[in-house]
């Protein structure tokens, strides 16, 4: 999951340690032995953690068999324990789980198969490099940009996560205040459709842009790459289409690459476009690539245009034990067939729509809802305390989500304020899980 935090550099939504005096014996148990065990980096959800023991499709289930609604999950695209994928798992593994050093037909059935679904130059005769992560993903994009440019500067938007890898934190101002960027990071503020005119997003994001690589070169380093998530997720949740098009424009004049991360955005979240770059009308350079990718088994991956990759290719080589085996390429296999066989993108973007106009129909009655945006089941819902000033209500969002989760529907925050109610639920959602959704959502905002 990506890290949500507040403009402190706390995290959104998180348990607090030092509060378990309402917890049940059992809860508190678990939680001084996470603690014990697992040591102070990690964090739980909620007020009241979760402790969940199964998924099936949509739900999530306790030890006492209680089912939640899980409205929050990206990993699991295609719903928890999705049979298909189980199966196909299961099977490679018990015939062949080994690296790519071999020649092997299900990682080239997979190349062949995704490479056309870019696009542009990366569809008519790119390449496609396998990881185990999202922040591996990441990480191989900048070492090429890199090599490619022989510059150092990567540009993010201000709240952007990329990744837990050394380099990719580096560059993922979301983690904190307290986690360090890199000296050749640069940010720019992120198309808030919400507080700016829509019409001239791409424009300014675009002089921002232009502006933050004259500095990287003034400084020596120069634009080596600008990368964003295209549905940017921990900055708020942004959706307008073609924001991204000027911006890949000023990246090019830079000498800098644009790479789509699509760790949040892609696979059919948008219900609109099978890759949210795409909403944009851009023809990246790298496409990175992660967590729904496998439906839970740890596969990721990017996508290049040939003549990015040609010279790192020549001049160093790129193995990964882990990345792009056999069982990898199993998963990701099935998560794609599933996909195309269930019309996945299609029910992404009929319920997504569903939910919205529900959100739409609460916005009328309750004021605190500032604003609904977002694309297929990627949706942020604003929380204010003042509609007229737009003035964010950070509070009153962690409360809904507590509220929310007492309830056993699971979704989360996230932005700059840790005002946005974040969900994001697997791509399997259906009307019944949306109304129920609404439901909750509705009684919950009735009680406050």
């Amino acid at each position: 999951m990506s890290p949500e935090r507040s403009a402190p550099g706390k995290m959104v939504n998180a348990f607090n340690p030092a509060a378990t005096e309402g917890l049940d014996a059992a809860t508190q148990a678990a939680v001084a032995r996470r603690a014990r065990l697992l040591g102070p980096a990690y964090r739980l959800f909620y007020r009241h953690p979760v402790a969940v023991c199964r998924g099936e499709g949509t739900r999530l289930f306790d030890a006492e068999g209680r089912e939640y609604l899980d409205a929050y999950n990206n990993v699991a695209s295609v719903g928890h324990a999705n049979p298909r994928v189980v199966e196909a798992v299961a099977r490679q593994m018990g015939t062949l789980c080994t690296h790519t050093r071999y020649i092997q037909d299900g990682i080239l059935d997979y190349a062949e198969q995704m490479l056309p679904t870019f696009g542009g130059r990366i569809a008519a005769n790119g390449h496609m490099m396998f990881t185990c992560t999202g922040s591996e993903a990441n990480d191989l994009a900048m070492r090429i940009a890199r090599h490619r440019t022989g510059r150092n500067g990567i540009i993010v938007t201000a709240e952007a996560y990329h990744g837990n890898s050394h380099l990719t934190a580096g560059f993922s101002p979301s983690l904190g205040d307290a986690s360090p960027l890199g000296t050749w990071v640069r940010r720019v503020p992120a198309p808030d459709s919400y507080r700016m005119d829509p019409d001239t997003l791409g424009q300014k994001m675009a002089e921002a842009v232009a502006e933050q690589a004259w500095e990287l070169k003034r400084h020596g380093d120069g634009l080596a790459a600008f990368i964003a998530d295209s549905l940017f997720s921990s900055d708020g949740i942004f959706a307008t289409p073609g924001v991204l098009k000027p911006v890949a424009e000023a990246v090019h004049a830079a000498g800098g690459l644009f790479v789509a991360d699509e760790v949040q955005s892609g696979f059919a979240r948008s219900g609109d476009r099978f890759w949210g770059f795409q909403r944009h009308g851009i023809d990246p350079d790298i496409v990175t690539m992660g967590k729904p990718m496998g439906n839970g088994y740890p596969v990721a991956g990017i996508a290049v245009a040939p003549e990015v990759v040609e010279s790192f290719g020549r001049d160093t080589r790129y193995f990964n034990t882990f990345g792009g085996n056999g069982v990898a390429m199993a998963a990701a296999q099935a998560v794609v067939d599933f996909m195309r066989d269930e019309d996945v993108q299609g029910n992404v973007a009929r319920v997504g729509a569903r939910i919205r106009e529900g959100l739409t129909a609460l916005a009328a009655r309750h004021e605190a809802i500032g604003d609904i945006r977002g694309a297929g089941l990627y949706i942020g819902v604003e929380m204010v305390s003042d509609r007229a000033a737009r003035t964010p209500d950070a509070a009153l969002a962690a409360r809904i989500v507590n509220d929310l989760r007492e309830r056993r529907v699971l979704i989360s925050a996230t932005g700059p304020e840790a005002n946005v109610l974040k969900i994001r639920p697997p791509l399997v959602f259906s009307d019944t899980d949306a109304d129920w959704l609404l439901s909750e959502f509705s009684a919950v905002l009735a009680a406050l």
